[in-house]
């Protein structure tokens, strides 16, 4: 079965959101690929805030904006995304436009060094109160490694909350009909969501229609 590339789908996801000049949040920098891939949308006026609590993940986002001559554009936070709404400055406060989360480990590093489903959901409540409207966050979980299912598991659970505030939502699997797969989840801020659409929604996601 062929296996999606849920980061591209991510990138082509955002990429419908955010315009130069808008702002951005990597709310897990990882090596800075999707620091790199925000910057490179927001343009020169447009800015990113990188949180990450591993201090070789920021520098690995560093070196890669360096290199593109982005720097100037991101602010790279050494901290836990759980703190994003009172570490993004309140000017940016609703002009998020796009918030991007990747969990699990540092590629490259200590495997047992993992997002915490605890600091996750307190991150995507953050994430909600700094987003604009229209605004998006994308969240790639990985349910195969240790402590993966579980964070997989509440990261779903909470989305499934969200529809009644609004939100239109959707699961993308890697491999479909494979509960170890990694999985993006996708929560559009759209405030003239109607009723209709409002329980089309419901029902999809009770329905488990991903797609």
């Amino acid at each position: 079965m062929k296996r999606i590339s849920l980061v591209q789908e991510a990138h082509a996801i955002v990429r419908q959101y955010l315009q130069p000049g808008h702002n951005a949040i990597d709310a897990t920098v990882g090596n800075g690929h999707d620091t790199l891939f925000l910057a490179q949308q927001v343009g020169p006026k447009g800015h990113v805030y990188g949180f990450d609590i591993q201090p070789q993940a920021l520098a690995s986002a560093r070196l890669k904006l360096n290199q593109h001559n982005l720097d100037a554009r991101v602010t790279l936070i050494n901290e836990s995304h759980a703190r994003l709404a009172e570490l993004v400055p309140q000017h940016a406060h609703a002009r998020i436009q796009a918030v991007m989360f990747n969990l699990g480990f540092l590629p490259g590093s200590d495997k047992t060094v993992i997002t915490q489903t605890e600091s996750t959901l307190a991150a995507l409540n953050a994430a909600l109160r700094v987003l604009a409207f229209p605004g998006i966050i994308t969240l790639i979980a990985y349910p195969g490694h240790v402590g993966g299912a579980e964070e997989a598991c509440k990261v779903e659970t909470w989305c499934g909350q969200q529809y009644l505030q609004r939100f239109s939502l959707r699961r993308i699997d890697s491999v479909q009909a494979d509960s170890a797969s990694p999985r993006l989840f996708v929560i559009e801020k759209t405030r003239e969501l109607n009723a209709a659409a409002q329980v089309r929604t419901e029902m999809t996601w009770r329905a488990g229609k991903f797609r």
